[in-house]
This record gives structure tokens, C-alpha cells and sequence, in this order.
């Protein structure tokens, strides 16, 4: 459903975006991390054909951006970072009037106008003009906005910026049902958590370029070492932790508890249970210990140029596919 195709964008002699590479599925949900100036705005504008690109090309459901921009529009829900609303009209008024312009029916616009401000949490500020809304139910009708029309890809930049947790929940939900009905979506965020939680895959952008693209799962696993293992005993560890280092490599433990390294979860958890079994010993948990994107993306986008071709080696011959 989304095409870049080494995709280039240059302002005079500056690369704002270089060689960029990647697809999205019907259905599938992308998000694009990185620093601020990394590239990822310049990106959502080509994709939506406000921005020519410089060499390259961006393909929405087999529509080319540069030749059929108008086309594209139709089949796009865009977010900007910055939603620029029309302060003196209503939400109704705003709504009706981007419905006309994607040549809904006056009655369609009204039932999706009342759809989208009922299920975004905004109904009742419905009649107030837009300059009287706070920062996160701008967000929330230039969302709407974009959701008017029902298109089947949406570019989303920074979906959730200045909104409340009730609100950002709400909306994470919205995204969520919309990959279920099969919407295909491109999102652009800071929020790590929130990008662990709603994509399909996700893809780091750095000076332009995109470095990786994977699984939140893969890229932990690839680039964070062995998944950590967490074990809790309902009795104490003493005279039990020397027999349990002989088989695992112990990072930390406590009275009843200790953490370890399972490059073999598979086999090596079987062997431990059975170990401590034999011990007398009994289990109350064991789980991984889920170690957030935050390391990987930090580990990323602060390393050196030698580092990252380094990483991108790695991830080849582990099976990755780069852009």
C-alpha cells in the first residue's frame, strides 16, 4: 500500500532525506523513529505529494505520488505535526467543510462529522469555535480530519502530542481499530512506548537516512544480546544459588530471586525447572524481563558512523532486511 523508493530530498545542498527505502502493507502498521531533524516530516510530506522528491519515487496503492497527486490525496488520511485549523469555525463547520472537499454528500458529511467527534470524545465541544480548544482537541479534530473520508492509508505525525493519557488512550484504541478494519497506516512519534505498543514494525531514521527496520521483538534481540530471565522461589535461595550459577549466567539475585541470561530460552528454562525441581525448590514465576525499545533506540541513534555499518552488518547476516 506504501512504496518509497529510494527516495531523495534535497533543500539547496542539504539531504534532508537520502536514499530511503521501505514498504507497508495492507493492514500494517509502521512507525518511523528518530531525532528531531532526522527526516521523518520530510518523509510524510512526500509520501502524501505535497513534496516532490528530489530523486526516487513514493507509491500509494499503486498511485505515484509525483503524477497522480490528486489521486493519492483521495486515497490518504494525512496528520501533520502542526494541524493548522480554521480558529473561527466549529468542529461541525470544520468537518462538513473538509467532507465537501473530499466530495462526501452533505448528509454523508454530517453522519461522519457526528461519528468521528462522538468517538474521539469531542461531541459535546462541538458548537465551540476551534480557537477555543485546548492543545489536545486540536489534535483530536485534525485527526478527524483525516479520518473523514475513510481512506485506506493514513500518515500520522505525531498522533497523540500535547494530549492527555485518557486522550492519547483513546486514541492509540482509534489506530488500533483502524488496523482491524484493515487501514494501513504510517506514523511518525517520540513516544517509544507508544510506538512498542502499536506497530507491526518499526523503522529508525538518522541524518536522513533509515538505519533499521524490524520488529520491536527482533530488534531487542539482535541488538540487546540474550533475552533476561527473571526467577522467583517461593522459599529462599540459600544453598541453591551455587548449584543455579553452574547452569546459568547469574546477573543479579535477591533473597528469593534472581535475573540471568538465556541465550537457549527454549532449552535452557526446561533444564533449570527440572534442576530446581530436584532441588526441592518451588517456582512462583518465571518470565523474561522485557527490556524496552528506549535502549535499542538510544544505542542507535547515538552511535557513530563506524558503529552503524557495524549494526546494519550484523542485522544482515542475522536475516534482517534493510532499506
Amino acid at each position: 500500500m506504501i512504496e518509497a523508493i529510494h527516495l531523495d530530498k534535497y533543500f539547496g545542498d542539504f539531504a534532508a532525506v537520502s536514499d530511503v527505502t521501505f514498504t507497508v502493507g495492507e493492514g500494517e502498521v509502521l512507525v518511523l523513529l528518530g531525532p528531531n531533524g532526522a527526516g521523518k516530516t520530510t518523509t510524510v510530506r512526500m509520501l502524501a505529494g505535497i513534496l516532490r522528491p528530489t530523486r526516487g519515487r513514493a507509491v500509494i496503492a499503486g498511485r505515484d505520488v509525483a503524477e497522480d497527486p490528486i489521486a493519492v490525496r483521495e486515497m490518504v488520511g494525512l496528520l501533520t505535526e502542526l494541524p493548522g485549523l480554521y480558529d473561527r469555525m466549529t468542529a461541525l463547520d470544520y468537518l462538513r467543510f473538509f467532507g465537501a472537499l473530499q466530495g462526501l454528500s452533505p448528509a454523508r458529511q454530517q453522519e461522519r462529522s457526528e461519528q468521528l467527534l462522538r468517538r474521539l470524545d469531542i461531541w459535546e465541544a462541538r458548537r465551540l469555535r476551534l480557537g477555543e480548544y485546548s492543545k489536545g482537541m486540536r489534535q483530536k479534530i485534525a485527526l478527524a480530519r483525516a479520518l473523514l473520508h475513510e481512506p485506506p492509508v493514513l500518515l500520522l505525525d505525531e498522533p497523540t502530542s500535547a494530549m492527555d493519557p485518557g486522550s492519547a488512550r483513546l486514541v492509540r484504541e482509534e489506530i488500533g481499530a483502524l488496523k482491524q478494519a484493515g487501514r494501513t497506516l504510517f506514523i511518525c512519534t517520540h513516544n517509544l512506548s507508544e510506538a512498542e505498543f502499536l506497530a507491526d514494525r518499526i523503522a529508525i531514521i538518522r541524518g536522513g537516512k533509515v538505519i533499521v527496520l524490524d520488529t520491536a521483538q527482533r530488534l531487542r534481540r539482535q541488538l540487546l544480546g540474550a533475552p533476561l530471565m527473571e526467577l522467583r522461589l517461593r522459599g529462599s535461595l540459600d544453598g541453591i544459588l551455587p548449584a543455579l550459577q553452574e547452569m546459568v549466567q547469574v546477573t543479579e539475585h535477591g533473597p528469593t530471586w534472581l535475573r540471568y541470561l538465556a541465550p537457549e530460552p527454549e532449552t535452557l528454562n526446561p533444564r533449570l525447572l527440572q534442576r530446581l525441581g530436584a532441588l526441592g525448590a518451588e517456582v512462583v514465576t518465571l518470565s523474561e524481563v522485557t527490556q524496552g525499545l528506549e535502549e535499542v533506540y538510544l544505542r542507535i541513534v547515538s552511535a557513530g558512523t563506524e558503529a552503524l555499518s557495524e549494526t546494519a552488518s550484523l542485522l544482515q547476516r542475522r536475516g534482517e532486511t534493510l532499506p
